[in-house]
């Protein structure tokens, strides 16, 4: 695995660690200011929305378990890849256990990997 690849990887990790830990300043840190998230349900939500929704709790993460990385894909300053996790959630006031994929979309800004998107559904 090259550097990209680890960078890539450790950022999507860190984002299910602090979607956990409800820490909004880093997530503002790895997700880029135009980020949007597309839930399984379709919903394309911005990233400030998202972070007022953890804020309030009405998604509250409990915990994650990463289960498979695949489909990896660097071209340039742009990458690509899948994550797929159980997440633990309540999600407007419904618990569950969901198990969640996500695509993740990457750019290389100013040297550092950043988040610009990311497509959830289930497997």
């Amino acid at each position: 695995m090259n550097m990209d690849e680890q960078q890539i990887i450790e950022l999507y990790r860190a984002v299910n660690q602090a979607m956990v830990a409800k820490d909004i300043d880093k997530l503002d840190r790895i997700l880029a200011d135009g980020m949007h998230l597309i839930h399984m349900t379709g919903y394309d939500q911005t990233k400030d929305e998202w972070f007022a929704q953890i804020r309030s709790e009405q998604m509250r993460y409990y915990s994650t378990k990463e289960e498979n990385i695949k489909d990896i894909k660097i071209e340039g300053n742009k990458a690509s890849f899948i994550g797929q996790s159980r997440v633990d959630a309540r999600i407007y006031g419904s618990r569950h256990t969901w198990r969640l994929q996500v695509k993740n979309f990457f750019e290389k800004r100013n040297g550092e990997w950043i988040i610009v998107r990311q497509e959830a559904s289930t497997y």
